[in-house]
């Protein structure tokens, strides 16, 4: 008999604010909210490897592939993401969150592992946000990057308010080597190669 190989599809799309990271609603409470398969055309048993929460956009990759998303999500694959924080954060607030921050976590306390983060020196180069940010009359804002290879539950949120500086906007820039480059939200793109495009191969 022969074996057929089934062929997989990936994408990466920019997932807007206010959109679910799934396909499907789980319950009664989701039946109002936006899914990603409004958003185009996708192959049966697209998923998405890990998720953004509802107020959180950008890069989020998609598959058909169950092991390629648990392949990704145990590689402790980098993700890089741009918060606006409210107010303009300090030095000692940027090292703070460098070296790891307490947070709660399911009822308990958790310390975030040390990682990558600085303040960007100019706003990044990103769309509109179609539900409006508060007036600029509020006082000053600034945007800061952020490097996790671990995906606590809303931990770049938890992080920003842990060192007195409210997210305001999050948005996924980067996962592994794969950017969200000029997507707009709702855009995506198949991906040929999610395996070489994440330098998984080695």
């Amino acid at each position: 008999m022969h074996q057929f190989k089934v062929m997989h599809q990936h994408f990466k799309i920019y997932k807007p604010y206010g959109y679910l990271s799934q396909f499907i609603n789980n319950g009664q409470k989701q039946h109002r909210k936006k899914l990603l398969g409004e958003l185009g055309e996708f192959p049966e048993g697209t998923m998405s490897i890990g998720r953004l929460d509802e107020k959180s956009e950008g890069l989020l990759l998609l598959t058909t592939d169950g092991k390629m998303s648990d392949f990704v999500n145990s590689s402790k694959v980098d993700k890089e993401y741009y918060a606006q924080v409210d107010g303009d954060i300090t030095e000692a607030a940027i090292k703070a969150l460098q070296n790891g921050v307490e947070i709660g976590l399911n009822g308990t306390k958790y310390t975030t592992k040390p990682c990558p983060a600085f303040k960007l020196d100019e706003v990044p180069n990103l769309p509109e946000r179609w539900k409006k940010l508060r007036d600029e009359r509020h006082g000053p804002t600034s945007w800061v990057s952020i490097i996790l290879n671990e995906g606590k539950f809303r931990q770049v949120r938890k992080m920003t308010s842990a060192v007195g500086y409210p997210t305001l906007r999050l948005v996924r820039v980067r996962v592994g080597t794969i950017y969200l480059d000029d997507l707009q939200p709702g855009d995506y793109l198949e991906l040929l190669d999610i395996k070489r495009e994440l330098n998984l191969d080695a």
